[in-house]
């Protein structure tokens, strides 16, 4: 049997968070305390939600005591100040750190016999929900507006421990992409690695299943398409990567992670390591580690980021079309060289026998050596690339041994180039 845990409601894009009001009146709701750390109060994104709550007339306290890495004491002091505010329920604005420290203080106040943070570490057995929370993002990464766990810093025994619990969930997810738009580019990238993290620890984790895939391999496509838009700050790469992160909360919040999130809490406990750059470091070396394990998912991952790359060799086909034709034979082979790898990922095998013939048109024409060589390389594998089911280097390895060591040398490089094509374009065409 499978689970699915997701907020009652969520609202996407632009202006969403004006859709605040109508919730808290719907709702029946009083007073919120405004949970924001201090950064995002100091810079005005706070503001932006405080302006909505008082221009609507809704009564609110803010609380600012949150640590990028939120702490067991931050818990108690907002603990603290939600029961003195008079408060019924909660306002999360920031990204992980003010939406963890939320999520304690409203499971807190609604089982108080978990007073004690550290009891809270696990699965921790509550019996009530949480005091209603409305959560809003202004990082596009943690997506804990619509997962079942935080995070919390145990100072004095330098760890973090994690805690899961259905009962956490904010009710309402308010995912405006303008709340992002202030964020610096190293947050914007640190905390675009985290949700590409969860896309794809949450893909191929033991618990993963066909709802659960669906979530994750879309969020791998468009957070490949936009993180480097939202680095930018562009509106499209911003949507991109507030919708991207979300889904990807969707699916790892109801199935688990992996070690790369293992590993990546105790360095930010130790050092304060941003939870993103953690996770940015260990993933490659965990995802080689998992390798043997994953079976087809890692080809399903590829074809998810393909839309990232097909992009980069849509702009490198752009640019050295610009070059083929070139006077000068060096750069004619390198942009005729780039054109054939850029074609080979829109699946055009036309073209890049194309650039193919025009390598062996310019070498027979050539007076330098090596341009020769290379023709008569190219000549060699033309009927091989096209026609074979793999590349047979064997009748060419002769004729490069008699060569002279600087020949020999051009010549690997062409073959290099060769044996690159042939790959992407099995790739390209599924082979």
């Amino acid at each position: 049997m499978a689970r699915i845990v997701l907020n009652e409601t969520s609202y996407h894009g632009a202006g969403a968070i004006h859709e605040i009001v109508g919730e808290v009146k719907g709702r029946g709701l009083k007073k919120a305390l405004v949970c924001s750390d201090p950064d995002l109060v100091r810079f005005g994104v706070t503001k932006r939600v405080l302006d909505v709550l008082e221009g609507a007339g809704l009564a609110y306290e803010l609380y600012s005591d949150i640590k990028p890495n939120p702490t067991i004491e931050n818990v108690q002091s907002g603990v603290a100040a939600f029961k003195k505010s008079g408060a019924d329920y909660l306002i999360a604005i920031g990204g992980g750190s003010s939406m963890d420290t939320c999520k304690a203080i409203g499971i807190i106040i609604a089982n108080p016999e978990f007073a004690d943070v550290r009891s809270l570490e696990g699965v921790a057995p509550t019996k009530h929900p949480s005091m209603p929370i409305i959560a809003i993002p202004t990082t596009a990464g943690t997506a804990a507006e619509v997962t079942i766990n935080y995070v919390i810093t145990d100072v004095e025994k330098k760890r973090k421990f994690v805690c899961v619990d259905v009962h956490d969930i904010p009710v309402v997810a308010i995912i405006d992409p303008e709340m992002m738009s202030t964020m610096p580019k190293g947050l914007t990238a640190a905390t675009g690695m985290d949700a590409l993290t969860h896309a794809i620890e949450g893909y191929i984790t033991k618990a993963a299943w066909e709802m659960t895939d669906m979530f994750h391999l879309k969020a791998i496509e468009l957070i490949s398409k936009s993180l480097r838009g939202a680095v930018a700050n562009t509106k499209k790469g911003r949507e991109g990567m507030a919708l991207g992160q979300y889904i990807a909360g969707m699916g790892f919040s109801n199935v688990g992670l992996g070690i790369v999130h293992s590993m990546a809490h105790p360095l930010g406990a130790l050092y304060d390591t941003p939870h993103g750059v953690a996770n940015a470091i260990i993933l490659p070396t965990v995802m080689a580690y998992n390798a043997p394990a994953t079976g087809d998912k890692y080809r399903d991952i590829a074809r998810a980021l393909h839309h990232y790359f097909r992009d980069e060799h849509e702009e490198a086909r752009e640019i050295s079309e610009k070059y083929l034709t070139s006077k000068c034979p060096e750069i004619r082979l390198s942009a005729l060289i780039t054109n054939t790898m850029a074609m080979l990922q829109t699946g055009d095998a036309a073209k890049c026998r194309r650039n193919l013939e025009m390598i062996q048109r310019d070498g027979q024409r050539a007076n330098d050596d090596s341009w020769r060589l290379y023709s008569s390389i190219t000549d060699a594998l033309i009927s091989v690339f096209f026609h074979s089911e793999k590349l047979d280097l064997t009748p060419i390895r002769p004729a490069i041994g008699i060569l002279p060591p600087g020949m020999q040398y051009f010549a690997m490089y062409a073959i290099a180039h060769a044996l690159y094509i042939r790959r992407e374009y099995e790739h390209a065409m599924g082979i």
